[in-house]
């Protein structure tokens, strides 16, 4: 079944979309007690589910079976948490999409892997977080949406996520060494993908070194139908199909050493990581990843002492990050092209001709950490904290022909961003049913950058404005956390938070400088194909966030579960765009008011709320029958997001959705039938002339089956081979000249990835 080309011919499908998700709520109410009857625990773990979550006041903690299944189908780590209520993501790269909690995204969610904030070193966003971690090499991760312990970190308002590689492992008193490893492969249908791992532990009572590299790659994968014409790519560098989804494809390399030492009542782990990605394609960007090489140190210390515990961090990592035209796409051609050599003739009264545009970023973090946590009573505890953040980035793009010369453009310049950090907690368990937690961090954030200059005059005047400004820019921020969970019985449990939570703008929207059309169109975090410029008198953002959880649970049998979160959030100063306005012809009048086409836009501050609810529920069906265990599980998530001085919708909001799995067990078979449903995304953001997307729902097949020392994982993704767009996929940028000419057409988003069959195996030794 296809969906629909057009909004028109699609409107029959969302009351029925909403019929279904009804009821599916009412199903759920109706397979377990009427709701007067139940009250709840925190949640139940069930093995065979491939996508339940512990969730409790630690935030929503991803279950074993996820980790262990899921990367067969998947080398995106941020797709681990599509299980998650109220987490969606944001399309990008195949390995680097950007996940959105409860509609905040990107630089707005605080993520540490392996309790390092890493940063973004790229003007479109292709090496967030979570690329540099695969998913094979994830040994827990946990979701803090919405509100998150002072603890966890700041310098965000949606939230937080925590992934962590394995735990070391040591060998237990009198066994001697103890060896281990796994090797691991998958393959998947959509693309040609393939890629393996392999993982080795060697290890005493008190040292353990540690090995576990990655591979992975792809081609361009393709879409459930024809969504454009057939045609070239980039000329003289072949066609692409009409369901061909344009720079998609990846290769991926990732490497990491631990070597630790447990002795009595401390530990100490230093880590060394080491990626390369040499080709990721953006099917939402003008431009793709040609080259990302990370470096990383992270030495970490935890010791318990008879006044508490002491855990102290230092990480150092650099990045080498170089964007370009991919295969699939070109600067310009015509009759002469600049391409593989061949001459090209000059245009528009300059020297030289481009067939590329290189562009060059190199980004250094040094963080520092300290955490105290001391027991002031048997029933309560405090942690102290400090941190600090040093950052630098350089952004330059050297000449290369036509009118990108002969200077070297620097987008940003020696650019600093450095935070320090200042946090207190306090938990308290006032007696069996009531438990608070109160905290409260300062923030200091200070920015700066040098002077730039553009590839030639033309920018002269621009850049000689940005220069004599005052770059220099201090923010200080204050965030505080208020949560209060009450459980008065096993059946059932209530939970309320309010928090403050402050982040400041990045160097990107705070320091790019030019509105020259190519150098706006090279910013670009949203995938939306519009230009950005950023503005030097950007505020920081300040959330206000409510939020309450109802969880009611058979307390006798654990046989049910269900979550109701409901949560609203207003945030001041919040970081939208608006039409940017200059001398520059680009910013000029029709940009204003332009329609069904690509603009251009500025970073601005207004104001914005964002209000929803996340739903989920799980229920046992049956318990060792004749065909195994059988549960069905189910998520539901609302967000609604407005700018609240426009009027107008934020952009990437996901509208209505739901998944239900039902999930069969039985000696080492686990198989999974799982529906995703997506609502039509109808409120959309004028001013970025967002793209609207029909509703839709997929089928997924999975199982897994598991030996001693091995498992082996299949499934089929979008089992109907269902076209569909999804609504954070962005706009279509993939193909043809994706800076000039008329290849790229607005109006045609990034289709989601057709029928895809998928096998994986693992070994453990």
């Amino acid at each position: 079944m296809k969906s629909c080309a057009r909004k028109t011919t699609c409107q029959h499908q969302r009351p029925v979309f909403k019929t279904i998700l009804l009821t599916l709520i009412w199903l759920n109410c109706l397979i377990s007690p009427t709701l007067a009857e139940v009250i709840s625990l925190p949640g139940i773990t069930v093995s065979a589910s491939p996508w339940h979550l512990q969730s409790t006041e630690e935030g929503a903690k991803l279950a074993p079976q996820i980790l262990q299944s899921m990367p067969s189908a998947t080398s995106d780590t941020a797709r681990l948490f599509n299980y998650i209520p109220g987490v969606s993501m944001q399309n990008g790269g195949a390995v680097s999409s950007l996940p959105s909690l409860r509609g905040l995204g990107d630089d707005r969610v605080r993520i540490k892997v392996d309790g390092m904030d890493l940063i973004s070193a790229c003007g479109n966003h292709m090496n967030p977080p979570l690329s540099y971690i695969d998913p094979t090499n994830v040994g827990s991760a946990r979701v803090y949406a919405g509100i998150a312990p002072v603890s966890l970190g700041g310098d965000s308002i949606g939230g937080t996520i925590l992934v962590d590689s394995p735990s070391p492992e040591f060998a237990l008193p009198g066994e001697g060494l103890l060896r281990q490893g796994e090797i691991g492969a998958f393959y998947r249908s959509n693309g040609n993908a393939f890629g393996g791992n392999v993982g080795a532990n060697v290890a005493g009572e008190n040292f353990s070194l540690s090995y576990r590299g990655s591979a992975a790659t792809a081609d361009n994968y393709r879409a459930g139908e024809n969504f454009k014409p057939a045609g070239p790519a980039a000329a003289g560098r072949g066609s692409l199909d009409a369901d061909e989804v344009g720079s998609t494809m990846y290769e991926t390399y990732n490497h990491s050493l631990s070597m630790a030492m447990n002795r009595d009542n401390h530990f100490a782990e230093l880590q060394l990581g080491l990626q390369s990605i040499p080709e990721q394609g953006w099917p939402n960007q003008r431009m793709d990843m040609v080259g990302n090489d990370s470096k990383l140190a992270n030495l970490r210390y935890e010791g318990d002492y008879d006044w508490g515990q002491l855990e102290a961090r230092a990480y150092y990592e650099r990045t080498r990050h170089e964007m370009q035209f991919g295969d699939d796409k070109l600067l310009w051609y015509g009759a002469n092209p600049s391409l593989d050599g061949i001459p090209c003739t000059p245009s528009g009264g300059m020297t030289g001709c481009a067939e590329g545009m290189p562009m060059d970023t190199k980004g250094k973090n040094i963080g520092l950490t300290l955490k105290l946590e001391k027991d002031l009573t048997a029933q309560s505890l405090l942690r102290l904290g400090a941190e600090s953040q040093f950052y630098r980035l350089d952004d330059w793009w050297e000449a290369s022909g036509k009118s990108m010369w002969p200077d070297t453009f620097d987008n940003i310049n020696d650019g600093e961003r450095n935070r320090l950090a200042l946090f207190s907690e306090w938990e308290a368990q006032w007696s069996p049913q009531w438990k608070t937690l109160l905290g409260a961090r300062a923030e200091q954030v200070k920015m700066d950058t040098g002077e730039v200059q553009g590839y030639n005059a033309t920018y002269a005047a621009e850049s000689a404005a940005f220069n004599a400004a005052d770059r220099s820019e201090t923010d200080y921020n204050l965030d505080v956390t208020a949560l209060t969970r009450f459980s008065p019985s096993s059946r059932y449990s209530v939970e309320f938070g309010f928090a403050r939570k402050t982040r400041s703008p990045n160097l990107y929207e705070r320091y790019v400088w030019s509105t020259g059309g190519m150098a706006m169109r090279m910013i670009n975090f949203a995938g939306d194909g519009n230009g950005y410029v950023g503005n030097l008198d950007l505020e920081p953002e300040n959330a206000h966030t409510l939020s309450a959880a109802l969880e009611l649970q058979d307390g006798v049998k654990g046989q049910w579960h269900i979550k109701l979160a409901p949560y609203y959030t207003y945030v001041d100063d919040y970081i939208d765009a608006a039409r940017c306005s200059s001398a520059n012809s680009n910013c000029g009048a029709a940009n204003q008011t332009a329609t069904g086409a690509f603009v251009y836009l500025q970073f601005i501050n207004q104001s914005a709320e964002i209000y929803g609810a996340d739903l989920s529920a799980d229920t046992r069906l049956a318990e060792k029958t004749a065909v195994g265990d059988l549960s069905i599980k189910s998520l539901v998530s609302y967000t609604r997001g407005k700018n609240d001085t426009t009027r107008d919708n934020l952009y990437n909001i996901m509208p209505l959705n739901a998944k239900l799995a039902m999930m069969q067990s039985k000696s080492s078979w686990t198989n999974t039938l799982e529906l995703e449903l997506v609502g039509a995304k109808t409120h959309v953001s004028e001013v970025r002339n967002e793209l609207e997307t029909s509703g839709y729902g997929l089928v997924h097949l999975r199982s897994q089956y598991q030996w001693d020392q091995a498992s082996i994982d299949f499934g089929i993704e979008n089992l109907l081979d269902r076209f569909y767009n999804h609504p954070l996929g962005g706009a279509y940028t993939g193909q043809g000249k994706t800076m000039s000419g008329t290849d790229i057409a607005w109006g045609t988003p990034v289709p989601g990835m057709g029928r895809s069959i998928y096998v994986g195996f693992k070994y453990f030794f």
